[in-house]
């Protein structure tokens, strides 16, 4: 599903002239494979997050290739990405990403409206869901009304909602207590097992990093270790 050949990456800061070069990552290659759960660890600055906005397709490598269910999406522009994008991945943010002024229900539908779904579509997709995650009867409920748990609850459903073969997720429980920790990632290993979803997961999390099939690790920008479950 994910292949990443040789992958380097570098920040330049500064004006001309003046510019200092940061390396970031240093030639990377691992793959995940249809329906692995592979979980990234690494202390902050080892280049997990850098990592994961390169396969995303949020920034471009300078170095070396990505691979996405077939296709080189290291030579995307950003258009053809963004489109790629909704196609193919879904996302779960540390910090939830929902919009404060819409409701749960608004939030899951989002990414159905950008994807030109008819209205009753929509509604009926977006129940659906909301179902799956255990929070229809809080749909009309806006973010603050919600617990962590449900928020990420919520985060999770919108990244599911366009039936993505891939999910890209970001220090998902960094913002949870220890047992909705728990439920949270119960519920992601249920996800992988029922619906063969295939997870790339970002964490300093032991309890997280232990889901994984295999376990990659960063340290200064260096893949050090893939540990296999």
């Amino acid at each position: 599903m994910i292949t990443i050949k040789n992958l380097s990456h570098e920040f330049v800061i500064g004006k001309k002239g003046r510019q200092t070069i940061i390396p970031v990552l240093k030639d990377i290659s691992f793959s995940v494979e249809k329906g692995e759960i592979v979980t990234i660890v690494g202390r902050s600055g080892s280049g997990k997050s850098t990592l994961l906005n390169l396969i995303s397709g949020f920034i471009h490598p300078k170095e070396g290739e990505i691979w996405i269910s077939d296709e080189k999406v290291s030579d995307y522009n950003e258009s053809k990405f963004a489109d790629f994008r909704i196609q193919h991945l879904g996302f779960i943010f540390q910090s939830f990403q929902l919009i404060p002024s819409m409701t749960a229900f608004q939030n899951v539908e989002l990414p159905l409206i950008l994807k030109g779904v008819s209205e009753h579509e929509r509604k009926k997709k977006t129940e659906e869901m909301l179902i799956k995650v255990g929070l229809l009867d809080y749909k009309d409920h806006y973010p603050g009304e919600l617990s962590g748990g449900q928020q990420q609850r919520v985060s999770i459903a919108r990244a599911l909602i366009v039936n993505p073969p891939i999910i890209l997720a970001d220090e998902p429980t960094g913002s949870l207590d220890s047992e909705t920790e728990e439920d949270l990632l119960s519920f992601i290993q249920e996800l992988n097992s029922d619906l063969g979803i295939t997870f790339l997961i970002i964490t300093h999390d032991e309890k997280v990093a232990e889901i994984g099939h295999h376990i990659i690790e960063l340290k200064d920008g260096r893949m050090v270790e893939a540990v296999q479950q």
